[in-house]
């Protein structure tokens, strides 16, 4: 069975130590001997749930060091864990989570820009029907990728077209030693519910079931890409200009309904990297229009972010930011910009983000050193040249700036407001025609 692709001199397989992943990080490592410099490195995840963990991390450490000494071009990281569980929160979806986030942070620890996972295609179908008792969508039936680019790192399931059964001769043939998790068969589990009751049943009445479902997910995937692909050319029309990421209710609302709940899915998932759920996207569609007609403004919880909406626009942002901008204000700090770069500035929640224009900018000579301090009330500030200054409230509501819009730092120079978050800079300090300029523009962080 072969496990490596091209390129990279170092290669990671995640290991359980379990039947799957011994016998994909066996098959690699035998597989590195044909191409002389790669190595390959075995993740391990100490999770810390079961009793047997320590016992799980010393056979991962010896099975790695008796493989090396056979001249085998591979080496252990492992990595503990620590899950803080709250009431409500799902074991397993910490676990994962979890346990990527320390694989990413041990594949780049190695210089490895490809993890291997040792899914097969049981595992493919048991996700495909999972995902299908939870009335996932298009994204959910699709089932796992046979690659995906996250975090700069590339994840590949070679073995995901593979029956579990060529994975069971492979480790009868080489006689490899695992382990078995004891939590396999803990009903508490979803997926062991299914592997361990449902399975056995569906695969006496329709044996065909395991190359069925993985059938199903392939062309649910199809679909997935054809529909992403529209999703993102059609959500471009509906972003509100100026605004990070703000989406134009009126626009969304005069698509068909179908249309608006998925491009309300995308929109969300692709500014929070989360799924918008079910019983959001149902009360966003039912009460958009009657909140659009009379103008009001209001936000929904949706999981661990809120999706807002003021004067026809929606925006989404972190529930726990939203609670850390409304507490104290942070400290009044002083900036040196010499030049277009990222300032970030972790009170306020976010960066200050300075790009060089041709006009329209403050000149970089005035921002030499510059004040960043939250709103104290009484600032004034000027639209146009040709424009009187009124009072910063009064321009927010003129110009129809959210509230979520208006929390963001200000920034002066020798005293002089420079820059306000949702209306830019101050035409008081625009530069002159010619002058080396720069803009000003506050990008929120989505967590915090």
């Amino acid at each position: 069975m072969n496990a490596v692709g091209e390129g990279g001199c170092t290669i990671a397989v995640a290991y359980s130590g379990g039947r799957d992943s011994t016998a994909l990080l066996h098959a690699t490592a035998v597989a590195a001997l044909e191409q002389p410099g790669l190595r390959v490195v075995a993740l391990h995840v100490h999770h810390g749930l079961s009793a047997h963990a320590d016992e799980w991390l010393a056979h991962a450490q010896a099975q790695c060091e008796a493989w090396a000494r056979q001249g085998l071009p591979v080496s252990l990281i492992w990595r503990r864990l620590s899950l803080n569980q709250n009431p409500g929160d799902s074991v397993e979806a910490l676990a994962r989570d979890g346990r990527y986030r320390a694989l990413t942070e041990m594949a780049l620890e190695a210089g490895a820009d490809t993890v291997l996972l040792a899914h097969h295609r049981r595992d493919q179908a048991e996700t495909f029907l999972l995902q299908a008792l939870r009335g996932s969508g298009i994204a959910g039936l699709s089932a796992m990728p046979s690659s995906a680019d996250r975090h700069g790192i590339r994840w590949e399931r070679p073995w995901l077209s593979h029956p579990r059964r060529a994975i069971e001769a492979y480790v009868a043939q080489h006689g490899l030693a695992y382990i078995e998790d004891d939590s396999n068969a803990d009903p508490r589990f979803a997926r062991n519910r299914i592997r361990l009751t449902v399975w056995p049943a569906l695969e006496a009445a329709f044996e065909q079931a395991e190359v069925s479902l993985v059938q199903s997910a392939g062309r649910a995937a199809d679909a997935r890409a054809c529909l992403e692909d529209w999703l993102a050319q059609s959500l471009v029309g509906l972003l509100v200009p100026g605004q990070v990421d703000a989406l134009s209710a009126p626009a969304l609302l005069a698509l068909p309904l179908p249309h608006q709940r998925e491009l309300l899915r995308h929109w969300f998932t692709t500014r929070t990297d989360r799924h918008l759920p079910a019983s959001a996207v149902a009360r966003l569609t039912q009460e958009l229009p009657s909140l659009v007609d009379t103008g009001r403004s209001i936000q929904w919880r949706a999981g661990a972010f809120d999706v807002c909406l003021y004067r026809g626009v929606l925006i989404c942002r972190s529930a726990e930011l939203a609670r850390h901008s409304s507490t104290d204000a942070p400290a009044a700090k002083l900036l040196h910009i010499s030049g277009p770069g990222r300032h970030a500035l972790p009170g306020w929640g976010g960066e200050l983000v300075v790009s060089v224009v041709d006009s329209g900018g403050v000149a970089l000579s005035r921002l030499a050193q510059v004040e960043i301090r939250s709103r104290e009330g009484g600032e004034d500030f000027q639209l146009g040249t040709n424009r009187p200054s009124r009072a910063l409230r009064k321009q927010f509501q003129a110009q129809a700036v959210p509230e979520w819009e208006r929390s963001g730092p200000l920034v002066f120079a020798q005293g002089q407001l420079v820059f306000a978050r949702g209306l830019g800079v101050d035409a008081r300090v625009l530069a002159a025609p010619g002058e080396p300029q720069v803009t000003l523009i506050w990008v929120p962080n989505l967590t915090i």
